[in-house]
Formats: structure tokens, C-alpha cells, sequence
């Protein structure tokens, strides 16, 4: 049975509040840990949570927008209903994911119907199932998901967002690559949890296998403002020494940017230890 060493790290930036919330359920009998509304950031990486797990194990991170109240609100709802079903509904088949998305959508729109102040407030959100036959997930909106595995790494979910429209544009010479990431335009949404209809969803094809020592990271895009490259290196240089290693190390190199406008950041790590091992290529079942 494969194990399973986790750790969750936040900052809030250069932000005065944390719309972001992150969840894992390290196993079917243990209480969630949580990380969010506005209790983690700061210098020094925030708060930390660690654990290891044999099995199951449910991640669960959602950005939210709609200020300090809505975000804050709409990331937490989110979170905490998508792991209230998902926990229902073990499985390797991605069934339990998409019910837990609904669930989740429907809990914000829920809020917004008792609170019509709050219209306007929303989300995305990953949520990741780790089995034995590797990771299913479900993902909306622009939060990064991936996968390091021996120095390398790659994003295994789709972003809907803009930017991978303006990503095109530079690549086709119609803008440049400068202009294409200082773009005011980069991060505006195409999809997110809101309890209306989700225009995009990704899901994993089938489950992704996993090998000893893969990393997989879940992210809100606050973690982007360092480049793939530099995530690759950091995971890189902390991977023998654990989850909470890498998890810390990515946010302190957030912190230390100390970019003016820096998004709230934070981190799910999980790295398989032992167990199967899997010939899947990496991001070979993102759809």
C-alpha cells in the first residue's frame, strides 16, 4: 500500500487578507486540517501542516474572489462541502469528485441566495484524490496542478484562465512574451465556482499512476509569480527531504520576491513513498 507524506503551506503576500483555503484528509479516519479565511500569511511561509498517510488520501484547495468577506467565505464553503462528499464516495473513478464539485457549487450559490450582498463572490478549486491506483482529480478555474517526478515537472490541469490565450498570441509573434505576461487581462477567469452554471471543468481521464518520490502540488496562482522553471528547481533541491521541505521552500521564495502586489499563496504537497509504480507519463490524462 502506497504512503502517503503530505504538508500545506500559505502566505498571505502583499495582501491584507487570505481568500485561499486549503483542506487534506490525510484518511478516512482522521479530522480535516485546514488552512484559510485569513488566518495564515505572512513572513516566513505562515502556517504548516504536516502528516503522512497510508491509503486514501483527499486535497482540497480553492482560491477565492469577492474581497476579504466573499472570498474568504466562498473558498472556505468550497472546501469544506467538497470534502464533506468526496469522503462519502471512495472510489477510483472519478464519480465522487465531480458529486463533490456539485456539492460545492451548490453550497456557494446556497450562500448567495441567503445573502444577496454576497453575489459576485466565488471560486476555483482542485480537488485530488490520492488511491492506490494513483491521483483522480477535478479542477475549475486557474489554481495550478502538478506533478515533479525525477527533476522534472509539469502542470496536469487545464488553467481557464486568459493567459494561456495570451500565451498563444506571443507564441503566434501577434504580441510579445512581455507583453503577454503583464497583460492586466492574464487572470481574468473563464471558469469558476460561483453556484451557477461552470462553463469549464477538467477532469482526470482515468487515474494517474504514481511512482515512489513523485511530487504532486496542488496551488493557488499566487505560486505562479515564480516561473516553472524555478518551482522545478526548489522542488528539486528539498525533494529528499520531504513535503514539508519543498512545501516550505516554495513559499519562502514567494515571501522573499516581496513583489508589491504578491497574491495570497499557498501550497498542498504530497509525495508518494513506496507503493506501485506507475508508467503514466506526466500529464498524460489531463483532458
Amino acid at each position: 500500500m502506497q504512503t502517503f507524506d503530505c504538508a500545506l503551506r500559505a502566505t498571505r503576500g502583499a495582501r491584507e487578507y487570505q481568500e485561499d483555503t486549503a483542506v487534506l484528509w490525510p484518511g478516512a479516519d482522521a479530522s480535516p486540517s485546514a488552512s484559510g479565511g485569513g488566518t495564515n500569511g505572512g513572513s516566513g511561509g505562515g502556517e504548516t501542516t504536516a502528516s503522512a498517510s497510508q491509503g486514501r488520501v483527499v486535497a482540497v484547495l480553492a482560491d477565492g474572489m469577492g474581497g476579504h468577506a466573499g472570498g474568504a467565505l466562498a473558498s472556505r464553503l468550497v472546501c469544506e462541502h467538497f470534502l464533506k462528499t468526496v469522503s462519502r464516495h471512495a472510489g477510483e473513478t472519478i464519480d465522487g469528485l465531480l458529486l463533490a464539485l456539485m456539492a460545492a457549487n451548490e453550497s456557494v450559490a446556497a450562500q448567495v441566495r441567503k445573502n444577496p450582498l454576497l453575489s459576485g463572490m466565488g471560486s476555483t478549486v482542485i480537488g485530488v484524490e490520492f488511491v492506490s491506483g494513483g491521483i483522480n482529480w477535478v479542477s475549475v478555474g486557474d489554481s495550478p496542478l502538478y506533478l515533479w517526478r525525477r527533476g522534472e515537472i509539469a502542470m496536469l490541469n487545464e488553467d481557464h484562465s486568459l493567459a494561456p490565450d495570451l500565451d498563444r498570441l506571443a507564441a503566434e509573434g501577434k504580441i510579445t512574451a512581455a507583453q503577454a505576461r503583464k497583460d492586466p487581462r492574464r487572470h481574468m477567469l473563464r471558469s469558476a465556482v460561483t453556484g451557477e452554471e461552470i462553463d469549464l471543468v477538467d477532469i482526470s481521464k482515468k487515474p494517474l499512476r504514481l511512482e515512489a518520490d513523485d511530487y504532486v502540488i496542488l496551488a493557488s496562482d499566487g505560486l505562479q509569480s515564480l516561473e516553472l522553471p524555478e518551482i522545478e528547481r526548489l522542488v528539486s533541491a528539498y525533494a529528499t527531504d520531504g513535503s514539508d521541505a519543498v512545501a516550505g521552500a516554495l513559499i519562502r521564495e514567494i515571501d522573499n520576491l516581496r513583489e508589491p502586489h504578491q497574491d495570497n499563496a499557498t501550497v498542498v504537497v504530497v509525495r508518494a513513498i513506496g507503493g506501485d509504480v506507475g508508467s503514466d507519463a506526466a500529464g498524460g490524462d489531463a483532458s
